[in-house]
C-alpha cells in the first residue's frame, strides 16, 4: 500500500536565515522545553559514556571491570550498533504514536540500563545495562528531535539546531565532572546517580504540550477510516532510505563518524596511559597543585588536585559547544550546509594529526579544541539538513535516519577503534612485553590481573612510573592508530566535498523548474 500524503517530496532549497537575536526571539516554549530534556538525558548520558572505557579498563581489583580494549570494543559495537539503528526504522513512530510517548519509554528504559551496571559489574552485566541504554537513546532521539522540528521554522533552523547543540552540551559538560568525582569513591555511584537524573525528566513530561498533535491525531483519524491509507513504517522508510539524496548521505557521513566517536571510546584511555596531566595543572596552579575544590570540580581534577583526569580532558570538547556553539552556528549560517560540514571535518582530522604525533599534555588540549571547533561545524549541521530536506509528517523518520551513517562509523569503530588501540598502543600490552624481558615466566605474567601489567613493571624494574611511561612511549608507534582513524576520516571529508557540489547541482536543477 502507499500514502496518499502529497507532500512526500524533499525540499532541496536553502532559506535565508534571520539573524541571531531574532532567530532567538523567535523560538517557543517547546523548544527550550526539549532543550532541557535533552540536557538531562545528556547529562546522564555523558556521566557513564565519558567514563565506559576507563572503567572497562580498571582492574576488578579498583571496582572495575578489568577487560581488555578488544572485549570493550566488543560492548561498545553493539552498544553503537542498537543506539544509532533503533531510530532508522522506528524514528516514524514518534510521528504516529506520539513524542510525549515515546519519550516516557525511553526513560524508563534508560533508567534500567544504568541500574543494570550498577548492580552486574561484570562483563555481561556492562553489556547488558548497555544494550538497555543505547535502545532507549534510539527511541528518545527522533521523539525529541521531531518535536524541535516542529517547534522551529526554516528560517530560525541554523540558529535553533545550533543552540539546541550548545544547551544540551550543558549535560554533556556536567555529566564527566560529576562521573570524575564519583567514581573516585566507587563506581556503582556513578550509575545509581545517572539513574537518579534521567528519571528528572518524568517531571518535565508533565507540562510538555506535542506541537502539531492536533495533525497528527487527524490524520490517524482519515486513516482508520479508510480516506487515507498508510504504507507498512518499515516499508516507508527503506523507501525514503532509497532516494538518492538520502542513500549517498549516509555513505559519505559514515567516515566521519568513524572518527568523531574514536575520540571519545578510546583518547580517554590514551590520556590515562599516555599524557602526563600533571604539566598543566603545575602551569596554573604551581608545583604543589591546588586544594581549591571549586577549582578541583571544574576542571576535573583528582581529589590530590596535581592531575587532570581524563574526563576533565575531553570536557574541555563540551565547554566549548556549551559556551561559543550559538556564534559558530551564526557563522556558518552564511555557508552553505555542506561546505560548513567540510570544513568542520578537515578541523577534525587535523586534530587527530596533533593527537598522534605528541603526548604532551597542552598539544592534546590544543587538539581537543580544534576537534571541538570542527565538531560545532559540522554536527549541528546533519539535524538541520535531515530536517530540512524531510518530507511533511516524516520529519522524525528522517531525523532518525541521521543515526545511521553514525551507526556504520560508530559500529565500526565501537569494534575497531580499541582494537586498534590494543595492538599499537596499549601500555598493557607493552608492559607485558617489556616483562617477559625483564625475565618474568609466561605464566608468571598471564596471572597478572588485567590492568595491573605497568604498576607490576614498575615493582620489578625500580624505574619511576614516568620514565617507564617516556620509555615505552619512544619505544613504540603509539601514533599509528590515531593516524589511521585520520586517513579514514580524510577519506569522509573528500566524500562530504563531492555530496556538497553534487546537492548544488541538484538544487540548480530544481529552481529552474
Amino acid at each position: 500500500m502507499t500514502t496518499t500524503n502529497t507532500n512526500s517530496s524533499n525540499d532541496l532549497t536553502e532559506v535565508k536565515q534571520l539573524g541571531l537575536w531574532a532567530s532567538i526571539a523567535s523560538l517557543s516554549y517547546v523548544f527550550w522545553l526539549v532543550g532541557g530534556m535533552e540536557l538531562i538525558e545528556r547529562l546522564a548520558y555523558y556521566g557513564v559514556k565519558s567514563s565506559a572505557a576507563l572503567y572497562a579498563q580498571a582492574p576488578a581489583s579498583a571496582g572495575g571491570l578489568g577487560i581488555t580494549m578488544g572485549d570493550f570494543g566488543i560492548i561498545l559495537m553493539v552498544w553503537a550498533l542498537l543506539q544509532t539503528f533503533i531510530p532508522v526504522f522506528t524514528g516514524g513512530v514518534s510521528d504516529r504514536i506520539g513524542y510525549k510517548e515515546t519519550i516516557f519509554l525511553s526513560t524508563v528504559m534508560k533508567i534500567g540500563g544504568y541500574l543494570l551496571m550498577a548492580f552486574f559489574p561484570s562483563f555481561w552485566g556492562f553489556m547488558a545495562g548497555a544494550v538497555l541504554l543505547a535502545s532507549g537513546t534510539g527511541v528518545f532521539k527522533p521523539g525529541i528531535q521531531g518535536t524541535l522540528v516542529l517547534a522551529t521554522r526554516r528560517d530560525n533552523s541554523s540558529m535553533a539546531w545550533g543552540i539546541f547543540y550548545q544547551t544540551v552540551n550543558i549535560g554533556g559538560f556536567l555529566g564527566p565532572l560529576m562521573a570524575v568525582h564519583l567514581r573516585q569513591l566507587a563506581w556503582e555511584n556513578v550509575f545509581f546517580a545517572c539513574a537518579a537524573i534521567i528519571s528528572l525528566n518524568f517531571l518535565l513530561l508533565l507540562t510538555y504540550k506535542e506541537p502539531g498533535k492536533a495533525e497528527r491525531l487527524a490524520r490517524q483519524a482519515r486513516i482508520k477510516s479508510g480516506e487515507l491509507t498508510q504504507t507498512p513504517l518499515w516499508r516507508d522508510a527503506w523507501q525514503e532510505l532509497k532516494k538518492p539524496v538520502v542513500f549517498w548521505y549516509m555513505i559519505v557521513f559514515s567516515g566521519f563518524w568513524f572518527l568523531f566517536n574514536a575520540l571519545f571510546d578510546v583518547l580517554p584511555v590514551h590520556i590515562s596511559e599516555w599524557v602526563d596531566t600533571s604539566v598543566i595543572v603545575r602551569d596554573l596552579f604551581g608545583p604543589e597543585g591546588t586544594q581549591n575544590g571549586i577549582a578541583q570540580f571544574w576542571l576535573g581534577l583528582d581529589n590530590s588536585g596535581t592531575r587532570v583526569m581524563p574526563e576533565g580532558m575531553l570536557n574541555l570538547n563540551a565547554g566549548m559547544i556549551m559556551t561559543s556553539c550559538f556564534l559558530v552556528a551564526a557563522l556558518t549560517a552564511r555557508f552553505r550546509i555542506t561546505s560548513a560540514m567540510v570544513a568542520g571535518a578537515l578541523a577534525s582530522i587535523a586534530a587527530f594529526l596533533i593527537i598522534g604525533s605528541s603526548n604532551f599534555a597542552w598539544a592534546m588540549v590544543f587538539a581537543i579544541a580544534l576537534f571541538s571547533l570542527g565538531e560545532m561545524m559540522i554536527s549541528p549541521k546533519k539535524n538541520e539538513f535531515m530536517g530540512n530536506i524531510a518530507p511533511v509528517g516524516k520529519k522524525a523518520m528522517y531525523l532518525g535516519f541521521v543515526m545511521l551513517p553514525q551507526g556504520i562509523g560508530w559500529g565500526l569503530e565501537g569494534y575497531w577503534g580499541p582494537k586498534l588501540y590494543e595492538i599499537y598502543a596499549s601500555k598493557e600490552t607493552f608492559s607485558r612485553q617489556m616483562l617477559a624481558q625483564e625475565g618474568l615466566t609466561p605464566d608468571a605474567i598471564a596471572a597478572i590481573p588485567h590492568g595491573e601489567a605497568f604498576t607490576t613493571l614498575v615493582q620489578v624494574s625500580g624505574q619511576s612510573a614516568q620514565v617507564l611511561t617516556q620509555t615505552l612511549y619512544e619505544m613504540h608507534n603509539i601514533g599509528f592508530a590515531w593516524y589511521l582513524i585520520a586517513a579514514i576520516g580524510s577519506f569522509s571529508a573528500l566524500g562530504i566535498l563531492l555530496y556538497g557540489r553534487w546537492l548544488k547541482g541538484l538544487q540548480s536543477r530544481s529552481a529552474i523548474q
